[in-house]
């Protein structure tokens, strides 16, 4: 008997890495539902993450404000996501870096949890999501994160077997839930980003503009380097402030298409990125393009970034040790094909192949439930 699939992602409002991880899901199940806490996607972005579907969101999707403010109703996530009722469903695939692990499931159904990180908030950055908070404001974001925590932790039971998008998030899963579980990395672009080995004399960083993106630091560090030209592509909340201090070697470029990406990632010199990222697709793609990348020696970088071959790392968070890694990097010679060719272990197609096996095993471990 073919089962019946309900997809469950977080929140639709923009298309980014997990969301790509989302759109090849469907591709794999392209009967099956997708439940969300919200859907805000636009026209263009439904097609590309949802396939045109519509996600079956909860009662925050029609919350005042909830458009442009969905997170500040954060301590009514867990309820939320609860409320969604998969009773109809056989097989239940979350795609998780928040709350969606937490559906409500039964005893006669499967949960597959493809899990970005846990909840990174009441985790791993609980402390730099608090430091700087006044009262009373820090009162109540400590309080509904140790609520998290706690439903967080009783909701793992839903949960029948995780996969971890990089040996990073699996120890996280493993420190944080005391749970096993089978690394599948994320689906990279490569058939559109593609080797282009004629470079240009300008370095590239792109994401969204938040601080743990770290996005400030690398343009501090280029301040301090004038003769060696930076572009930013990304707009967000640290848009203006990282505007502010640029000096004239750091061209901000806002939010571009996809081709302007793809174009501008393929002449760049070097990729550099500064966050500890669960997985991090963008550095993938880069040396999709025959791109080295200057990254953290941290989180999903550290597994991807191979120092001297397809880029440098650096140690730490200091524009000191980006600074050190740029001029590291330009007395390294690279062979830009041998960069592209070293990101396709990480294509679609695999990921896709690799989730049917899995999900197929389970499937067939599991038979007397259906």
């Amino acid at each position: 008997m073919k089962p019946k699939i309900a997809l469950v992602h977080d929140w639709l409002v923009t298309d980014a890495g997990a969301e790509k991880v989302l759109r090849a899901i469907i591709d794999i199940y392209p009967d099956a539902d997708v439940f969300s806490l919200v859907d805000f996607l636009s026209d263009e972005e439904r097609k590309s993450v949802l396939n045109g579907k519509h996600a079956k969101t909860s009662f925050i999707q029609n919350l005042p404000f909830a458009k442009k403010h969905f997170r500040n109703y954060l301590p009514l996530f867990p309820l939320a996501i609860e409320s969604l009722d998969l009773s109809a469903y056989d097989l239940v695939i979350s795609s998780s870096w928040a709350v969606a692990k937490g559906v409500k499931t039964t005893k006669k159904q499967l949960h597959i949890s493809y899990c970005h990180t846990p909840i990174r908030y009441a985790w791993d950055l609980y402390d730099e999501y608090t430091a700087n908070l006044k009262q009373p404001k820090k009162f109540l974001v400590e309080q509904t994160l140790k609520y998290i925590r706690k439903w967080d932790m009783r909701s793992l039971e839903r949960v029948d077997y995780f996969i971890a998008n990089s040996k990073f998030v699996q120890n996280r899963i493993n420190s944080t839930y005391n749970r096993e579980s089978e690394v599948i990395y994320p689906p990279v672009d490569t058939q559109n980003f593609t080797l282009c080995e004629e470079k240009e004399s300008f370095y590239l960083t792109a994401s969204r503009l938040v601080p743990y993106k770290k996005t400030k630091l690398i343009v501090e560090a280029f301040n301090e380097m004038p003769t060696k030209k930076l572009f930013v592509i990304g707009d967000g909340e640290e848009y203006e402030a990282i505007k502010s201090i640029a000096k004239e070697n750091v061209h901000l470029l806002g939010y571009q298409d996809k081709k302007t990406m793809i174009e501008t990632m393929q002449k760049a010199k070097a990729f550099v990125y500064a966050a500890v990222e669960d997985f991090g697709i963008v550095p993938i793609e880069a040396l999709a393009c025959g791109t080295p990348v200057i990254a953290l020696n941290d989180g999903g970088t550290h597994e991807t970034i191979q120092d001297g071959i397809n880029g440098v790392h650096f140690e730490h968070q200091t524009k000191e040790s980006i600074m050190d890694a740029v001029e590291r990097f330009e007395s390294v010679k690279f062979n830009y094909k041998e960069i592209s060719d070293s990101a396709n272990s990480y294509n679609c197609e695999r990921f896709k192949d690799e989730m049917r096996r899995f999900i197929g095993e389970k499937l067939i471990t599991n038979l007397h439930r259906f």
